[in-house]
């Protein structure tokens, strides 16, 4: 056979798919309903890539209740404001949650005390090891870890926190020596709140605390300074605030029901919704 004219295809050629470099395919891109969530070649963290199922899969649900235009594209489109507040009104239809009963708001109030102190305060340093797109959390953490260790040796100079601050925090506050001041409970992210005011089993003392504290924004090795105690109100004081607390945490968990029921209908690839296929179902 003419060497020139062959048509082998079989294993080995250069047709063939395990033939060297044509084996390295993308991956695929993750899409709801086959359409693409960005284009290919396109990287997300895994925050992102949730958001913008989760607004596709909102966009989506408009469009078959016939409240948005449908798409002819291949790729989820950007949302504008407009198709927002589309989005945002039919939500606000589709998610009802009870509000709650005077009962209710008791219970909550006597297993949760602490969140209704007022005037309690503590002052803070901290030094913010930040979690960014593409970062080595383990590396991270390791290099949190190891300043942590360094500050609670014995006999530690007063002034090494601030000096840590200044050379390793990734807040604005760094320059302050990881100053935070006063705060209280509103004042700082939820994850932290519950850490310094919120914890039942135990209180914080002073000085730095011996474990790393793990928020949205990163790992923060934490030093109190200072604690001003607060006044614990009686149940009649705080109750619109215990409520509204309460109807927020009911609404969380309807919406988070609602979206676990879209997800349960809808055809996802390439990345992981929790879903459920019945109204039922927690």
């Amino acid at each position: 056979m003419n060497a020139q004219t062959s048509t082998i295809t079989g294993c080995g050629s250069s047709t063939c798919q395990c033939a060297g470099g044509s084996g390295d395919k993308a991956a695929p891109v993750p899409s709801i309903n086959g359409i693409s969530l960005h284009e290919q070649g396109q990287h997300f963290d895994a925050s992102t890539l949730r958001e913008m199922a989760y607004a596709e899969l909102l966009r989506q649900t408009a469009v078959k209740a016939g409240l948005l235009p449908r798409h002819t594209g291949l790729v989820a489109p950007e949302l504008g404001e407009g198709e927002r507040q589309v989005i945002e009104t039919m939500v606000d239809q589709a998610v009802v949650s009870p509000i709650p009963t005077d009962d209710e708001c008791r219970r909550y109030f006597e297993a949760n005390k602490s969140r209704f102190v007022v005037g309690e305060a503590l002052h803070v340093r901290h030094i913010l090891f930040a979690v960014t797109p593409g970062v080595n959390v383990h590396a991270l953490t390791v290099h949190a870890e190891k300043a942590l260790l360094e500050l609670l040796r014995k006999d530690v100079p007063e002034a090494h926190f601030s000096q840590l601050a200044a050379e390793l925090s990734n807040c604005p506050t760094s320059a302050q020596g990881g100053d935070l001041g006063w705060i209280g409970p509103d004042d700082c992210a939820p994850e932290l709140a519950n850490e310094l005011f919120h914890q039942k089993d135990s209180k914080w003392g002073m000085g730095v605390h011996p474990r790393l504290v793990h928020t949205r924004f990163g790992f923060h090795i934490i030093d109190v300074q200072g604690r001003r105690k607060g006044k614990q109100p009686p149940y009649e004081e705080v109750r619109d605030r215990v409520e509204a607390e309460l109807a927020m945490h009911s609404r969380a968990r309807a919406l988070h029901q609602y979206m676990k029921l879209l997800a349960g209908q809808t055809l996802v690839e390439g990345i992981e919704l929790p879903s459920a296929d019945s109204p039922l179902v927690q």
